[in-house]
């Protein structure tokens, strides 16, 4: 008795699994939230004034100063959060909802040991390097990370919006 050919339907089933699997990992991909960099819970263009205020309680001074910013004492120095104001709305075309969010985060370190070899920033991907004068500053604009050090000692590190999450910040 000959038995029936099976080959191509399972060459079929296999093809349309193949497509079922690729689709569901797009989706999954396309899914993902674009986040920036955080610190201590604050992210960029998500986290608004009372987040930060919550997670680091009161700042120094209690009013927004002239760069629309706040400054906290932290252990191991001082922290600056800008804000996202109207004027930077407008500049960049981003949605009126941002306005009021976290734009920056700047770390002032006092006494920090870490080195770009402590933190192994010369093989991490997407990081890129300058130096000048006895500052080196490695940065990724794609993750919206920057570490600035001075006769090799970490001074700052700064935490911004993310490329992506800024362009999906804009207005269409």
């Amino acid at each position: 008795m000959n038995k029936p050919d099976t080959s191509r339907f399972r060459r079929t089933a296999t093809s349309r699994g193949l497509t079922v699997v690729a689709l569901v990992a797009c989706l999954l991909a396309g899914g993902q939230t674009i986040r920036a960099a955080s610190w201590h819970g604050i992210e960029p263009l998500k986290s608004r004034r009372a987040d930060v205020e919550r997670e680091l309680g009161q700042p120094v001074q209690q009013e927004l100063s002239a760069t629309n910013s706040l400054n906290f004492k932290v252990a191991g120095g001082m922290v600056t959060v800008t804000f996202v104001d109207a004027k930077f709305v407008q500049t960049k075309k981003l949605a009126p909802d941002v306005e009021g969010t976290v734009l920056l985060i700047v770390l002032r370190h006092d006494n920090s040991s870490d080195t770009p070899e402590s933190l192994a920033l010369a093989n991490k991907s997407g990081f890129s390097r300058e130096e000048k004068a006895g500052i080196i500053v490695f940065y990724n604009q794609k993750d919206g990370i920057t570490y600035t050090f001075i006769n090799g000692r970490l001074k700052t590190t700064r935490y911004a919006a993310a490329t992506e999450q800024l362009l999906r910040a804009q207005r269409g």
